[in-house]
């Protein structure tokens, strides 16, 4: 077991971690949360936005920033307002755009404008995000109309030999700008390159006034390795990526096993 202070911050990745493969928290999992020591904060970690964060967040009645966008968006959720919003330029969201398009027509583009969600199509459900599964579009639009904004997040989406084609020529051309995440195979998650998960929690850390031995993080996707290193305890899923595994101080049971309780009955946290 690593040497940490007290744990007073839990940052909790949410699919594939929080949430049980139905998109559920369990029941067991839940009252766990519920028994933390009131001096425990727990904050949420995810790729999501905040509309789509928001079901959990109330279930578990937290009043914390919640980190969305892996870490380019930081939301104060009581006062429906951001903290931190680390977008790209629309210029640079156009350009990647042209760029998959000149490959692949059939490339599919979603943008997330702080917590809006702009298209050009929104015909085609083969390919869709876990907030897309709850949403509509806000804007269905040309990209070269949207993007004249300041993009949040950019998503490509499309069947998996496409993506594994486009990601090494976006890497090339705009790796310099930007952090490209492919961690489902369907799907590339695009953001400005200073943003990470580990970088949003070390802000929220500092606010609450929560050293880095004091945070456990917890989470099972390659976005949440940087996460996992900055804490001072780092958990992963039974079902993560094994880079994530590599990262982690101890292997949970997965997510549909009550994970998140494991974790938090092992360091202490509740029975």
């Amino acid at each position: 077991m690593p040497s940490a202070g007290p744990i007073k911050l839990v940052a909790i990745d949410l699919d594939g971690t929080l949430l049980t493969s139905s998109k559920r928290v369990s029941e067991q999992t839940l009252n766990a949360l519920r028994c933390l020591r009131p001096d425990v904060r727990v904050v949420i970690a995810s790729a999501r936005p905040p509309r789509s964060v928001r079901p959990i967040y109330q279930l578990l009645a937290l009043d914390t920033w919640m980190i969305n966008y892996n870490g380019a968006l930081i939301w104060d959720e009581p006062g429906r307002q951001p903290v931190f919003h680390q977008p790209m330029s629309g210029a640079l969201a156009r350009q990647i755009i042209q760029t998959a398009r000149d490959m692949f027509e059939q490339v599919l583009v979603s943008c997330e404008a702080m917590d809006r969600w702009f298209t050009d199509r929104a015909d085609d459900p083969a390919y869709t995000t876990e907030t897309g599964r709850l949403f509509a579009p806000d804007v269905v639009e040309p990209y070269q109309r949207f993007c004249q904004n300041q993009i949040t997040k950019l998503m490509l989406l499309g069947p998996p030999p496409m993506l594994a084609r486009l990601e090494p020529v976006l890497l090339d051309r705009f790796g310099h700008l930007v952090t490209i995440l492919h961690a489902d195979e369907h799907l590339l998650q695009i953001m400005d390159r200073r943003v990470s998960k580990a970088a949003a929690l070390a802000m929220v850390a500092e606010f609450y006034q929560v050293s880095r031995d004091q945070i456990m993080a917890i989470g099972d996707a390659p976005n949440d390795v940087g996460m996992l290193q900055y804490a001072g305890i780092a958990v992963a899923m039974d079902n993560a990526h094994p880079i994530v595994k590599q990262n982690a101080h101890w292997v949970a049971p997965s997510n549909d096993d009550h994970g998140v309780h494991a974790a938090l009955v092992r360091y202490g946290l509740c029975r």
